[in-house]
C-alpha cells in the first residue's frame, strides 16, 4: 500500500513538471487563431448569413418523420427504449418490439 501511495504521488510530480509555465499566452494566442479561421475560414468573409433551426417531431409508434427540407439529427423512444436508427435521413425508427412513441430532433441550415 505504502508503495502504491508513493508511486502514484511520484507520477503525480512528473505530470505537473510536463504542464507549460506560460499557459495564458498559450491560450490566448490559440484561441486567437481560431477565432480568425472561423471568421474567415481562409477566405474572404462571407455576405450571407446562415442559421441553423431545430424543432421536435413526436409520433405514436415507432416511427417519427422530420418536416421537409429538414434532417433527423436524433432520436428518442418511448418505453426506455435506446435503440434506433434514422431511415432516409428524416425518418426516426425505433427499434424496440413494443414503441409507444418516437421523437425525431430535426435540424435545418438556411
Amino acid at each position: 500500500m505504502k508503495t502504491t501511495t508513493c508511486t502514484l504521488l511520484l507520477i503525480i510530480s512528473l505530470l505537473q513538471l510536463m504542464i507549460p509555465v506560460n499557459t495564458e499566452e498559450s491560450l490566448d494566442s490559440i484561441m486567437k487563431k481560431l477565432k480568425e479561421a472561423l471568421s474567415y475560414g481562409g477566405h474572404r468573409p462571407s455576405t450571407v448569413t446562415q442559421t441553423f433551426s431545430c424543432t421536435s417531431v413526436k409520433a405514436s409508434g415507432n416511427l417519427a418523420s422530420c418536416p421537409a427540407g429538414m434532417i433527423a439529427t436524433g432520436c428518442s423512444c418511448g418505453f426506455a427504449c435506446g435503440s434506433w436508427n434514422v431511415q432516409n435521413e428524416n425518418v426516426c425508427h425505433c427499434l424496440c418490439p413494443i414503441i409507444d412513441w418516437t421523437l425525431a430532433r430535426c435540424c435545418q441550415l438556411a
